[in-house]
């Protein structure tokens, strides 16, 4: 495995658990008896009856192909798996139960999950597309998880039959589709689609929604490995590349570039939206699954459980029984870690220099955006395109007047502003409130007189 797979997949199993189990990781605990996860493919028809999620997702990449480039695709993802607890009757039978004993050991009936890894490919690029720009030839790849029954006995201190836990896992039917198209500018569009094509429930009876999620794919996400070429960032492309970029489309995930910075090989098709190269901070030893909750918070959380709390949390789940038992196990040095850090800040001086601060005005400064200075009473349109937030991306093509330019401790510059669609945009201008953007997210207006969208 290449360093750029490897970096991609340690950051998607962090994706692939993500929400799996909350704080504080008890089958008694209210948020965890409505559970859910990102990345749901339900069984078709289920989003429709209000019992699951939507059949598929899909997201467009792009990248620049040699002769012989060639794509490959990790489709990961979790299957459910319904463990329940049953105990031995004394006529040689096992009847279910809520909670089971045996020795010291406790087990509590469950849902747990199987992890699930499908290595697609290598596919030919001329495989995928033409060069008119129609899809020619479209890959499509079935993708089957059988069902499955595993029964494991369990046995007391004398060697006696005392119960067994039996696992139940339902048939999956999916799979993956690659369509390629040329984007212009020697580039490829590459659409990545997963769809669960199992047919969902007739009607929304009180026990599809169980069964929707048990024949539904988890938590899933696409790695993808390109060979003889390179990815393009949709985030932060090239200016020749906008065009492009901004002719893809995504549904339900969106693509970054994976790998350590500067590798363009290897992209992580997420359904959380994350920068490019993502990674796992060194200082986050524990995998929590938290929903991103800060983990020394977390941490020190877990270890104000009572033993009866940690006793239960064992008996949920394996994995918060070693979420409890790495915790226990941390030493002050570790705890001590998870405080935080200053990452790479790029300083000439200490932030808190007084000639630093007295050189900053944000209500004249200038910054120059596409060679024409940008200051206070600039008029820009909004071109959101680099790790943007839901609320940056509602207002992408409207247009705004600048109120201040910031530059921060790291060296980045802040472009603030009001929007001219706004209706309480005077308001917010006269108590501070301002949408910042990088200034790659703006386009000036020159003549400064362009009507608003």
């Amino acid at each position: 495995m290449n360093m750029s797979l490897s970096l991609a997949k340690a950051v998607a199993d962090a994706v692939l658990y993500e929400g799996y189990l909350l704080y504080p990781y008890r089958a008694s605990s209210q948020k965890n008896q409505a559970r859910w996860q990102f990345g749901i493919l339900g069984p078709r028809g289920a989003a429709e009856d209000g019992v699951g999620e939507e059949a598929e997702m899909y997201a467009d990449c792009l990248l620049s192909p040699g002769p012989d480039a060639r794509v490959e695709v990790n489709l990961r993802f979790l299957q459910l798996q319904s463990r329940t607890a049953e105990k031995a009757g004394d006529g040689g039978g096992f009847s279910p139960v809520d909670e089971l004993t045996v020795g010291a050991t406790r087990w509590l009936s469950w849902d747990e999950a199987v992890e699930q890894d499908f290595a697609l490919g290598p596919f030919p690029l001329t495989q995928l597309g033409g060069p008119d720009g129609r899809t020619v030839f479209p890959v499509i790849v079935p993708v089957e998880v059988p069902a499955g029954v595993d029964v494991e006995d369990l046995r007391g201190p004398a060697g006696q039959a005392a119960g067994r836990l039996v696992r139940h896992r339902h048939a999956l039917h999916g799979e993956v589709r690659l369509d390629a198209a040329p984007a212009g500018d020697g580039l490829v569009r590459l659409r990545v689609s997963v769809a669960n094509i199992a047919s969902g429930t007739a009607a929304a009876e009180p026990g599809d929604r169980q069964d929707a999620i048990a024949r539904s794919f988890i938590g899933t996400h696409a790695i993808l490995t390109l060979r003889d070429g390179d990815f393009q960032s949709l985030l932060d492309p090239p200016e020749w590349a906008w065009d492009a970029v901004t002719s893809c489309s995504q549904h339900r995930c969106w693509p970054v570039l994976a790998g350590p910075e500067g590798q363009t090989d290897v992209v992580l098709v997420s359904p959380i939206i994350l920068y490019d190269h993502p990674s796992v901070a060194p200082e986050s030893s524990v995998a929590l699954f938290d929903s991103t909750e800060i983990d020394e918070i977390l941490t020190l959380r877990v270890l104000t459980l009572t033993e009866e709390e940690k006793s239960e949390a064992r008996a949920t789940d394996p994995r918060a029984a070693a979420i409890i038992d790495r915790c226990e196990a941390m030493s002050p040095e570790e705890l001590q870690q998870l405080h935080g850090a200053l990452r790479n800040p790029h300083l000439d001086r200490p932030w808190w220099d007084p000639e630093a601060e007295a050189s900053v005005r944000p209500e004249s400064d200038s910054v120059l955006i596409r060679g024409i200075p940008v200051a206070r009473g600039s008029r820009v349109r909004v071109h959101p395109n680099r790790r943007a937030d839901a609320q940056d991306l509602f207002f992408a093509g409207q247009t705004g007047r600048v109120t201040n330019v910031h530059f921060d401790v790291d060296g980045s510059t802040h472009v603030g502003l009001v929007l001219d669609q706004d209706p309480a945009a005077d308001l917010h201008e006269g108590y501070g409130r301002s949408f910042y953007y990088a200034p790659e997210e703006l386009e000036p207006l020159e003549d400064g007189k362009e009507s608003p969208l």
